[in-house]
C-alpha cells in the first residue's frame, strides 16, 4: 500500500517574536473565497472561534480547545482559573463530544500539578492530542481505503462513485480527515474515483469539501442536498461516506444535519452507508442517539446566504424575513440500522452495540454505557 503524504493542517502552533507561545487558525468562516489566517491569544478567542464554527469538525474542535485551555493557563494558572476555562470551553458547542473529551483530558493531566508546571504541562498535553488525531486519521484512511478498493474491484471499467456530506477533510481534523481520509488514500493509491459533494446547507460546509478536493485534484461534482435521493436511487453511487460529532453505545450516530437522510436512501437501495470517526468521537455512557444533545443553531443562518458581492468581496444576502420563524438545528441522528460500518483507527466496525465494546474495549471499560 503507498503511503500517503501529509495534508495541510487548519491550525498551527508557534512562537512569536517575544517567544510567546501563540495559535493560529485557519478562518473557515472565510473559506472557500479567501485564505485567512487568525491568531488565538486569549481563552476568548478560542472559545468564539469554536462557537461562530472559525474551527469546526468535531476532532479539530477537541483540539482547539486543548490549546485554548493552554492559552488561559499561560495567563493564570490556578484552580479556579484551571476549571472556569474548562467550563467556558464546554459550553461552546454540545454536541461534539471531543470537546469534552479533550477538556477533560487535560483537567486529568493538569489538576494535580502545581500551577507553576501548569502552563507548560498544558501545551504539551495539547501537542500530544494534535498528533494522536493525525496518526488517527491516518490509520482511518488506510482502512477506508481497504474498503474502497473492494467497491473499485466491483466496477472495474468506471471510477468509483462516492457520495459525501458536510466537510470531514483535513479541515475538519488535524490532518487528512476522517470521511475524507479514504477517499484521499484511495486517490494515492491510483484508484479511479469521483465524488459527488452535498452543499450541506446553511451552513454550505460542502463547500469546504469542494475545494479541498479541487487542491488535491480529486475529479468530483458539486450538489444540492436534495440531489442526493435521486442519485443514490438512480444507482449512481457506491458508497456514502460521512463523519461524526457523537457516537452513542448503540451505534446510533449524529452528524451534521442531513446525514439520515442519505442513510435512508442509501438503505432502500443497499448502497453501503460508512461513518468514519476516531474512537474519541465514541460516548458509551449514553445508551442511544436519542440522549445525545442536539445543537440549535441562531436562525440568522438559515436567513442569509452567503457568497461573493459585485465587487469581490465576502457578503450577507437576506433571503428569509427578519421576523420569520425558523428551526436550525445543526444535526441529526442516524440510526445504528442504517450504518454499514463505522471506520476508526482500529478499522471498519459494525454499528452495535456488542461489535463496539468488542472493537473497542478500552473505551467501553472506561466509560459507563446506560442501560436501555
Amino acid at each position: 500500500m503507498k503511503k500517503t503524504t501529509p495534508s495541510p493542517r487548519p491550525l498551527r502552533r508557534s512562537l512569536d517574536a517575544e517567544k510567546q507561545e501563540r495559535v493560529d487558525i485557519l478562518d473557515q468562516t472565510q473559506l472557500p473565497w479567501r485564505k485567512v489566517w487568525l491568531r488565538l491569544e486569549t481563552l476568548a478567542d478560542a472559545e468564539c472561534a469554536i462557537r461562530i464554527m472559525q474551527v469546526r469538525g468535531a476532532p479539530l474542535i477537541g483540539v482547539t480547545a486543548a490549546y485554548g485551555l493552554a492559552l488561559a493557563l499561560t495567563r493564570d494558572a490556578s484552580d479556579d482559573a484551571l476549571n472556569k476555562a474548562v467550563i467556558h470551553l464546554a459550553a461552546a458547542r454540545p454536541t461534539a463530544v471531543n470537546l469534552a473529551w479533550a477538556l477533560e483530558r487535560m483537567r486529568a493531566h493538569l489538576q494535580h500539578l502545581p500551577p507553576d508546571e501548569r502552563s507548560a504541562a498544558a501545551w504539551s498535553e495539547a501537542d500530544a492530542i494534535a498528533e494522536e488525531d493525525a496518526r488517527q486519521n491516518a490509520s482511518i484512511g488506510a482502512h477506508g481505503q481497504k474498503l474502497l478498493q473492494n467497491l473499485a474491484a466491483g466496477h472495474p471499467r468506471r471510477p468509483l462513485q462516492l457520495m459525501t456530506h458536510c466537510n470531514a477533510g483535513w479541515l475538519a481534523t488535524v490532518e487528512r480527515g476522517t470521511a475524507l481520509a479514504p477517499v484521499y488514500a484511495a486517490h494515492a493509491a491510483k484508484i479511479p474515483l469521483h465524488v459527488w459533494v452535498s452543499e450541506t446547507r446553511p451552513r454550505n460546509q460542502g463547500l469546504l469539501t469542494a475545494w479541498e478536493l479541487q487542491q488535491a485534484g480529486i475529479p468530483h461534482t458539486l450538489i444540492a442536498d436534495n440531489a442526493s435521493g435521486l442519485l443514490i436511487l438512480q444507482n449512481r453511487v457506491d458508497a456514502v461516506l460521512v463523519g461524526a460529532d457523537r457516537i452513542a453505545a448503540n451505534g446510533d450516530v449524529a452528524n451534521k444535519i442531513g446525514s439520515c437522510l442519505k442513510a435512508l436512501a442509501a438503505a432502500r437501495q443497499h448502497t453501503s452507508f460508512y461513518v468514519a470517526a476516531p474512537s474519541t468521537t465514541f460516548d458509551f455512557s449514553l445508551a442511544s442517539g436519542a440522549d445525545i444533545p442536539i445543537e440549535a443553531r441562531d436562525g440568522e443562518e438559515l436567513r442569509l446566504i452567503s457568497g461573493l458581492a459585485a465587487n469581490g468581496k465576502p457578503a450577507h444576502l437576506r433571503q428569509i424575513a427578519e421576523g420569520e420563524a425558523v428551526y436550525n438545528p445543526a444535526f441529526d441522528i442516524t440510526p445504528a440500522s442504517l450504518v454499514t460500518a463505522i471506520i476508526t483507527e482500529n478499522g471498519p466496525c459494525p454499528a452495535n452495540r456488542a461489535a463496539l465494546a468488542l472493537h473497542h474495549p478500552d473505551k467501553w471499560s472506561s466509560q459507563t454505557a446506560k442501560t436501555t
